[in-house]
């Protein structure tokens, strides 16, 4: 069957929208131009880091350029690196980074599937594990392929230069990753080729290498590090500064008020479906200082509740905002847990018990920062004893409530 698509012109303005850089963008408009005539769809390849399974706004970014290559009806192939994902990607990293079981990188990758899924349509996609043709290369294989690489273009990587330069171990594993990762597009025939503004050598790399095998090379296309809500570094969880796609919708509304006013466009532009008017009415508003950038928080709020929810979920996570830091109330619906001893306790066993905290050290810590609030009454010392009562109130941190019931 002959699939029909957008103009070519329609579709690179949607290819455009938050792309950091196309190389080269000509080769793009020739694929696109030849796609269209011919009625055949490009194969858009995305790869896929099985080590980290859960999902949060900032991998989204890349995940819904590959919607997008769907919506124009191309083919999106996600591929599960469980062979690379026993090397290691070295990318952005000052050390050798620990490898994966085989076994460890097909379950992140299952989970990792699922959650994107969130994202593109994964009815629509097709997954694959790179497993498939990397195991089946023997020694001679790999000799082959690293000939067709030199060691001088290898340095020339960023992270392999500067430690190289700062005399840190680089091991001989490394260096095959990202020509494993290049043979990737050499199996799928990749026409264009999705990563982040860091995988960018890699990317380049799958150009190199499908030339060597006479395939005509992939257009990469790569986006934005989209920053945490810190404003400040990247979004991590190890940072703590995420906002995850699969955590309770009053914590993404939190979450996304916090962010700093700088943030407010690159959102909107990367994380939501905003045309391009409405995009640009909402940047003159912010460079106008017509609209307070509050209320635009909310929006932005409710908007991305509703693309992983609902849209009635996106307004009661708005409603219970309210009560909980304008009106000062506790929210409608909070976690019930049922303790047993109804004896007095201290506010750090109360804490660990209702799974507040995993650690004494670490709920003396949430008591001392001021973030523990009783019936009512902040608490500030660790010792604190407390007289459980049936209904009481446990508040820990901003958003966090807790009923307590005796049994």
């Amino acid at each position: 069957m002959i699939a029909k698509f957008p103009p070519v012109s329609e579709q690179l303005d949607l290819i455009k929208r938050g792309t950091d850089e196309i190389i080269p963008i000509e080769d793009l408009e020739k694929k696109l131009e030849s796609s269209f005539k011919k009625g055949i769809p490009l194969n858009i390849k995305l790869g896929a880091d099985p080590s980290k399974p859960d999902l949060h706004l900032g991998h989204t970014v890349v995940l819904r350029k590959l919607r997008q290559f769907q919506d124009l009806e191309h083919n999106a192939i996600l591929i599960i690196g469980d062979f690379t994902g026993m090397i290691g990607d070295p990318s952005g990293k000052s050390k050798t980074r620990p490898s994966l079981s085989l076994q460890e990188t097909r379950d992140y990758g299952q989970s990792y599937f699922e959650q994107a899924s969130k994202v593109i349509d994964g009815s629509k996609a097709r997954i694959v594990y790179n497993s498939e043709w990397l195991g089946k290369m023997n020694f001679e294989d790999v000799i082959k392929l690293a000939s067709k690489y030199t060691v001088a273009r290898m340095l020339e990587r960023d992270d392999f230069e500067t430690r190289y330069k700062n005399g840190e171990p680089i091991s001989m594993h490394e260096l095959l990753y990202p020509l494993a990762q290049a043979m990737d597009s050499v199996a799928i025939k990749s026409d264009v080729e999705l990563g982040g503004t860091d995988q960018k050598f890699n990317l380049l790399v799958g150009r190199d290498i499908q030339r060597e095998f006479g395939q005509e090379p992939q257009v990469i296309l790569t986006l934005p590090i989209l920053p945490g809500t810190d404003g400040i570094e990247k979004m991590s969880k190890s940072l703590d500064n995420y906002i995850s796609i699969t955590e309770p919708p009053n914590e993404i509304y939190g979450k996304t008020l916090s962010i700093p006013d700088t943030l407010i466009y690159p959102y909107f532009e990367l994380l939501t479906n905003f045309p391009k008017q409405e995009l640009d009415e909402i940047h003159q508003q912010l460079e106008n200082r017509r609209v307070n950038p509050r209320d635009l928080k909310r929006k932005l709020a409710r908007t991305i509740i509703e693309m992983y929810y609902s849209i009635e979920t996106a307004y009661e996570a708005e409603s219970n905002f309210d009560k909980i830091f304008i009106k000062k109330e506790a929210p409608d619906e909070i976690e019930e847990v049922t303790i047993s001893d109804t004896n007095s306790k201290t506010i750090i066993s109360v804490l660990l018990i209702v799974g507040a905290a995993t650690s004494k050290s670490e709920a003396r810590r949430l008591v001392e920062q001021g973030g523990v609030t009783y019936s009512g009454k902040r608490i500030d010392d660790p010792n604190f004893n407390i007289t459980i009562k049936n209904g009481d109130v446990l508040k820990v941190g901003k958003r966090k409530f807790f009923r307590l019931k005796l049994n």
